[in-house]
C-alpha cells in the first residue's frame, strides 16, 4: 500500500512539474501583446494626444504617480490630469527594456526608459528623461490596460 502511495504521489508531482513547465513557455505569446499594448499606447500618444492615450489605455481603477509623489486615481481623473494646457503641446516617447508576466498570463509588467518634450511659460523646450514601470491587467476583452503607471 505504501508503494502505491508513493507511486501516487511522485506522478502527481511529476504532473505539476511538467504543467508549469507548459505554461512557462506558453508565457512567451503573453509577453508579445503586453509589448504590443505598450507600442500602441506609445503611437496613440503621439498621433492623438496623451490625454486620450492615457485615458485609453488606463483601466477604469489605473493609478498613476507624478510630480511630488502625486497619485492620480482612476481613469477619469488620469484624462483631467492629463488635459491641463501644459500637455497640450508636449510630446512623450518611451522604450520597453524589460516585460514579465504572471503564471496565469493576467498580469504583465514592463520597465524601461522615457523622454517628456515639454514647452515651459517662456516657450522654451525642455526635456525630462527618466525610468517608467507600468502594471498592466488583461481584460475581459482581452485587451490589455494599465493598472499603475
Amino acid at each position: 500500500m505504501k508503494k502505491i502511495i508513493l507511486a501516487f504521489f511522485t506522478i502527481a508531482f511529476l504532473g505539476c512539474t511538467k504543467k508549469e513547465a507548459v505554461t512557462q513557455l506558453d508565457l512567451e505569446p503573453v509577453k508579445k501583446e503586453v509589448l504590443k499594448a505598450e507600442e500602441d499606447f506609445k503611437v496613440m500618444a503621439q498621433t492623438k494626444g496623451i490625454p486620450e492615450a492615457f485615458y485609453t489605455f488606463a483601466d477604469s481603477n489605473a493609478v498613476i504617480k507624478r510630480e511630488n509623489d502625486t497619485l492620480i486615481i482612476g481613469k477619469e481623473n488620469i484624462k483631467l490630469y492629463y488635459s491641463d494646457q501644459k500637455y497640450q503641446s508636449a510630446k512623450v516617447t518611451w522604450t520597453p527594456d524589460f516585460v514579465d508576466v504572471s503564471q496565469d498570463g493576467s498580469m504583465g509588467y514592463t520597465y524601461g526608459t522615457y523622454v517628456w518634450s515639454i514647452k515651459d511659460y517662456q516657450g522654451k523646450e525642455r526635456e525630462f528623461k527618466g525610468v517608467f514601470h507600468t502594471v498592466w491587467k488583461k481584460q475581459s476583452d482581452g485587451s490589455w490596460k494599465y493598472t499603475w503607471d
